[in-house]
C-alpha cells in the first residue's frame, strides 16, 4: 500500500510541478508527498540496513516540519484567503481536483502537525517493530497534513480516512492490555462518522450541480457559488456535523476516547490528542460553517448544548479517575467542548480563540501524555494512588508536569489562556447563559489537575518511589520545545492573533452575506 501511494504521489508531484498556475515549487504537495517518501523508504532500506530506519523517518519528518516552518514564515498575514494553492485536474468526469490551499484558520495546524511528528519520533521509542511503527507514523502525518490543506471535498475525504488505518495499527499493534478493543472501538465510531460524510458529500456535490454548472467537489466553488435550500442545506449539514463530532469527539459519541488514548503507546497517544482530535474541530469549521452557513446559525443551540455538556462532563469525569493517562484523556473532551462552543458563537474573538486552542491543547495535552508515558516507563504503572512524593526525588520532571498542567489549567501568561480567554469573552454575546454554565469547567479543570498533580507530586515518596529517575537529557531537550512554545503564545500570541484573525473575519462575512445573521457588536445583550 505504502509503494502504491509512494508512486502516486510522486506522479501527482510531477503534475503538480509541471502546472504553470502553480508558482515555484508545489509547497503543500511536497507536505503530503514527503512522509509518504519516507514511509516507503523505511520499508524498503530498513529490511536491509536496520539503523537506517530511524535515520529515514526522522530525515523525512524534519523535511515536512521544515517545510511547514517555510510556509509559516512566507504566509501573508494580510491575505485571508486561500494562499499557496496547488489546483489540477484529478478525475475530471467526476469534477475531482487535487486542490490544495492554506490560510490563516488551516496555517498553525499545519504547522503544528509539522512540528510534532518529529518531536515525537525522535523522543518516543516503540518497544517492538520500530520499522512498521515508523512507516505508520509517516503515513498517518501525511494523512493529517492532506487533511488540513485540501480544498477538494472528496480529497478531504479520502486523506480523512486514510488517517484511521495507521492509528489503527498503531494502537493495536503497540498499546497496552486492551489494545485490540480500544483499537476497534476507535475504528468503528470513526468509520460510522465517515459514512455520514460520504454521504453528505456526493449529496452536496451532486445537489449543487444545477447553480455551480457542473458537478464538482471543489470547497471553494461549492461554498461560494453553490445554492442549496434551507432543507437540504440543514440535512447536508447534520450529516457532516456526525463525522466531525465522533471525531472531536462530542458528547454523547465521546465513548471511543478514553479508552483509545489508555490503551495507545505514547506517541500515539500524543499525535491522537494533538492533531487527529483538531480534524474534527477543523471540520466543524471549514466545512460545516464555510459550506452551509444557514444551517449552522440554525444548529447552533444544539451544538452549544452538546459542548457545554462536554465540558461539564469531561471534567467531572476527569476528577475521577485513578489512571493519570485516563484523567488527561477524560480532560480533552472538556477542552474540545471549548473550541466547538467558540467556533459556533460567530464573532471573531470566538472563532479565533478557538483556532487558537486547537493549537493550544494540542501542544499542552500533547506534552501531558508524554510526562505520563515517561512516568509510566519508570514504574510501569500509571494508578494515581501508586504515585507519590515524585517531586522529592525529580525535582526537574516535577517542574516541567507543572508547567505544562498549568498551561492545560489556563493559567494567564501560558498558551492555554489566551484561547479559553478569548472564546468565553466572544461568545459571551452570542452564548451567554451556555458560556456562564461552560466556565464551570475551568474551575473544575484547576480541581482535578492540581488535586492530581498534588496526589502524585507532594507528599513523601514511598520505598517503590524512591528509585524514580530525574528527567534525562532527551527528554528535557524534547520538553523544552513544547514548554518554549506554551511561554513564547501565552506571552505574546500577536503573530498567531495577526494570521488567524483575516480569515475569520472574511469566514463571518460569508456567513453574514448569505444569511440574516449578523455579529453582535461587542457588549450587546446577547441571546
Amino acid at each position: 500500500m505504502v509503494r502504491m501511494a509512494w508512486v502516486a504521489g510522486m506522479k501527482v508531484m510531477i503534475a503538480a510541478a509541471s502546472d504553470s498556475s502553480i508558482l515555484a515549487f508545489p509547497i503543500l504537495t511536497a507536505l503530503v508527498l514527503v512522509p509518504l517518501i519516507g514511509a516507503g523508504a523505511v520499508l524498503s532500506f530498513g529490511r536491509y540496513r536496520p539503523e537506517w530506519t530511524k535515520l529515514a523517518a526522522l530525515s523525512s519528518s524534519v523535511v515536512t516540519g521544515a517545510l511547514s516552518l517555510w510556509v509559516l514564515q512566507a504566509f501573508d498575514p494580510a491575505d485571508a484567503g486561500f494562499q499557496f494553492v496547488s489546483k489540477h485536474e484529478w478525475i475530471p468526469a467526476w469534477g475531482i481536483s487535487w486542490h490544495l490551499g492554506i490560510d490563516g484558520i488551516s496555517l498553525f495546524l499545519v504547522v503544528l502537525t509539522g512540528i510534532l511528528f518529529p518531536l515525537v519520533i525522535a523522543g518516543v521509542d516503540p518497544h517492538h517493530d520500530e520499522r512498521p511503527y515508523l512507516a505508520w507514523m509517516l503515513i498517518l502525518q501525511a494523512g493529517v497534513m492532506g487533511s488540513f490543506v485540501s480544498l477538494d471535498l472528496f480529497l478531504f475525504f479520502v486523506f480523512f480516512e486514510i488517517v484511521l488505518v495507521p492509528m489503527y495499527f498503531l494502537i493495536g499493534g503497540w498499546g497496552y492490555d486492551d489494545r485490540v478493543y480500544a483499537a476497534t472501538k476507535f475504528f468503528l465510531f470513526t468509520m460510522a462518522g465517515s459514512a455520514f460524510m460520504l454521504v453528505g458529500i456526493v449529496a452536496t456535490a451532486l445537489l449543487s450541480r444545477d447553480s455551480v454548472g457542473e458537478v464538482t467537489f471543489d470547497l471553494v466553488a461549492l461554498a461560494e457559488t453553490g445554492s442549496l435550500s434551507i432543507t437540504e442545506g440543514r440535512w447536508l449539514f447534520v450529516a457532516f456535523a456526525v463525522a466531525f463530532a465522533v471525531k472531536v469527539p462530542l458528547f454523547p459519541v465521546h465513548t471511543w476516547l478514553p479508552d483509545a488514548h489508555t490503551q495507545a503507546p505514547t506517541g500515539g497517544s500524543v499525535i491522537l490528542a494533538g492533531v487527529l482530535l483538531k480534524m474534527g474541530t477543523y471540520g466543524l469549521l471549514r466545512f460545516g460553517v464555510y459550506l452551509f452557513p444557514e444551517a449552522s446559525v440554525w444548529a447552533r443551540p444544539a451544538l452549544y448544548t452538546l459542548a457545554v455538556i462536554g465540558i461539564l462532563y469531561g471534567a467531572i469525569a476527569a476528577t475521577m479517575q485513578s489512571d493519570l493517562k485516563r484523567l488527561v484523556a477524560y480532560s480533552s473532551v472538556a477542552h474540545l467542548g471549548f473550541i466547538v462552543l467558540g467556533t459556533f458563537a460567530l464573532t471573531d474573538q470566538a472563532i479565533t480563540g478557538g483556532v487558537m486552542q486547537m493549537v493550544n491543547h494540542g501542544v499542552s495535552t500533547g506534552a501531558l501524555f508524554l510526562l505520563v508515558g515517561m512516568i509510566y516507563e519508570r514504574r510501569h504503572t500509571r494508578m494515581i494512588a501508586e504515585l507519590r512524593g515524585l517531586q522529592h526525588v525529580a525535582p526537574i520532571f516535577a517542574g516541567f508536569f507543572m508547567v505544562v498542567m498549568l498551561s492545560s489549567i489556563g493559567l494567564p501568561g501560558l498558551n492555554g489562556f489566551v484561547g479559553e480567554f478569548l472564546i468565553l469573552i466572544g461568545a459571551f454575546d452570542t452564548a451567554r447563559w451556555w458560556v456562564i454554565i461552560g466556565t464551570f469547567g475551568v474551575v473544575l479543570a484547576a480541581l482535578y489537575l492540581l488535586w492530581a498533580y498534588q496526589r502524585v507530586f507532594h507528599g513523601e515518596p514511598d520505598e517503590a518511589n524512591q528509585g524514580f529517575a530525574e528527567l534525562r537529557l532527551r527528554e528535557g531537550v524534547l520538553l523544552s520545545v513544547f514548554v518554549a512554545i506554551i511561554v513564547f503564545t501565552g506571552v505574546y500570541p500577536k503573530p498567531m492573533l495577526s494570521r488567524i484573525e483575516p480569515s475569520v473575519a472574511a469566514l463571518i462575512e460569508h456567513v453574514e452575506s448569505r444569511t440574516d445573521y449578523q455579529r453582535p457588536i461587542q457588549g450587546e445583550a446577547g441571546d
